[in-house]
């Protein structure tokens, strides 16, 4: 007798529909034999169910089984294909009825007692399973709040094979699950940390109002100690909180990844990632054998920090182009070809020098010429040039130190962050574009546009820095947020001579004489 149940196969963090299908012929030699380009951890299942079955009482008839994955020509990784495939048999051997499975999703790993444990990459099969008209999603207990936030779905969470058998022949009618989606919002307790906090290094907070509120990248550059990294993590503070569109894509991540919360039904706080500068090129950008997000996912719609920039590999630092260009990265492989998001805010932090005091005038510096250049060129040109702001951090004197609190707070941050970024949804409404850091195009110059006098600025600007072709966008970029932030409906000189004022190694880079 033939069987079928449908679940998922996720290709990237988008669930891709499968047909679980399960012929039980009781002619024959018995014989079990997996069909549809399934992995190793799908092989296995077989193993895994067959021990299910028989420690929740079942026993198959000795009987010739083919199951079929379809369609075949997809990659089937993972083992949450243990409970489709359990309760499919259940159906094929009639102890089930044959239309019972029909327009169920199911997804599970089975233990070996009948248990069921959670599994990753649940929203993604929840959103599948609601866009197909699925009658219910049937998911381990620990995965149905993160499959319940999607909306318009029946979601049942079951602890074991036994109690699925019960859900699926009515013997066991549980309401499904229910997630308060705005009570997530409301009882989270928001980020640690404040810019009160923060002692001086006013003009650094101002180059972090410009960067949040336009979307743009930044590099602190300065000796340690300077509070590079103190006002890093502060960051995610001033950022506006996540939509719930955002939210679901950076579920979706952390669901694929393996790596949500059990906790917490829904990511909603702006991620903040800070990998440590051995990390791989695979580890930042992601792959693998079993290929899975990288950091630069991880950190969509937040803050990617990369700590002593200069200390990462040269070539890990450079797969950073392709994401800072288009928010998001495409892996290859021979088999199949996948794109994960990663529109991400990359905020970076630099010595000047190998020593670190080149800038501080308060110690001398002890690294020769050669050195320095040797540090500064692990960086490369191009990659410099798709960082926006690239400010110098000074040693705060001993006058902010003593002082009891910072000039500014998150708070206040945050509001004049949110105002300008409501302006630039306001005015890119229907064109495809967030925020002004997306500008490129007709667009850059239609909301980008200067004057002649602004014009003869920047070609002197051009010419003295010897700014390249993607600097000179940045700039017009940067300009159009300071311009926004002063409510200035065009670009002026003062807005590009402080966005000028952000390139900081332009500047020093920049031959003398």
């Amino acid at each position: 007798m033939i069987a079928k149940v449908r679940t998922a196969a996720l290709l990237g963090i988008e669930a891709q529909p499968v047909s679980l299908e399960v012929d039980l012929t009781r002619s024959g030699m018995p014989a079990f034999t997996l069909v549809g380009l399934a992995e190793g951890a799908v092989r296995e299942a077989k193993e895994r169910v067959l021990s299910a079955l028989k420690n929740a009482g079942y026993k198959l008839p000795p009987a010739r089984i083919t199951v079929n994955l379809a369609p075949a020509d997809l990659r089937k990784e993972g083992s949450a294909y243990d409970l489709p495939l359990a309760l499919c048999l259940l159906a094929a051997s009639e102890v089930l009825s044959p239309d019972s499975l029909d327009n169920w999703f199911l997804a599970g790993e089975l233990s070996l007692d009948g248990a069921l444990k959670p599994v990753p990459g649940i929203l993604p099969l929840a959103i599948l399973a609601r866009d197909q008209g699925a009658t219910g999603l049937i998911v381990p207990l620990e995965n149905a709040a993160e499959a319940a936030v999607v909306q318009g779905l029946a979601v049942y969470g079951v602890g074991s094979l036994l109690q699925a058998v019960r859900l699926i022949n009515g013997e066991d009618c549980p309401a499904p699950v229910v997630v308060d989606v705005d009570a997530l919002w409301a009882g989270h307790a928001g980020m640690e940390g404040d810019f009160s906090e923060v002692k001086g290094q006013d003009h650094a907070k101002r180059a972090i109002e410009i960067a949040a509120a336009g979307g743009h990248n930044l590099l602190f550059v300065g000796p340690p100690g300077s509070g590079k990294t103190m006002l890093s993590q502060r960051i995610p503070t001033v950022l506006p909180p996540l939509t719930f569109d955002e939210a679901l894509e950076v579920t979706k991540i952390y669901s694929v990844a393996g790596m949500l919360d059990r906790e917490a039904a829904l990511v909603v706080c702006r991620p903040f990632r800070s990998p440590h500068h051995t990390i791989s090129d695979a580890g930042l950008i992601g792959g693998g054998v079993n290929p899975r997000p990288g950091e630069v996912s991880l950190g969509h719609r937040g803050v990617l920090f990369l700590d002593e920039l200069p200390e990462f590999k040269k070539h890990v630092l450079e797969v950073l182009r392709q994401p800072l260009e288009d928010g998001r990265v495409t892996i290859s492989r021979a088999a199949q070809s996948l794109t994960y998001p990663a529109d991400f805010m990359l905020v970076a932090a630099m010595n000047p020098c190998p020593c670190g005091y080149l800038t501080d005038d308060r110690h001398t510096c002890s690294c020769q010429p050669l050195a320095i250049h040797r540090y500064r060129s692990r960086i490369s040109g191009p990659l410099m040039d798709r960082i926006d702001l690239q400010v110098e951090v000074p040693a705060v004197p001993y006058e902010d130190l003593k002082a009891p609190r910072g000039s500014r707070d998150s708070a206040t941050m945050r509001a004049g962050i949110v105002r300008v970024r409501g302006m630039q949804a306001a005015r890119y409404k229907g064109l495809g574009l967030r925020l002004n850091a997306d500008l490129q195009g007709a667009h850059l110059e239609r909301w980008c546009a200067v004057g002649e006098g602004e014009h003869g600025f920047l070609e002197q600007a051009v010419r003295r820095l010897g700014l390249s072709a993607r600097a000179y966008t940045r700039v017009l970029r940067i300009a159009r947020t300071i311009a926004d932030m002063e409510d200035a409906e065009t670009i002026e000189i003062p807005h590009l001579a402080e966005a000028i004022n952000f390139r900081t190694m332009d500047r020093v880079n920049t031959p003398q004489g």
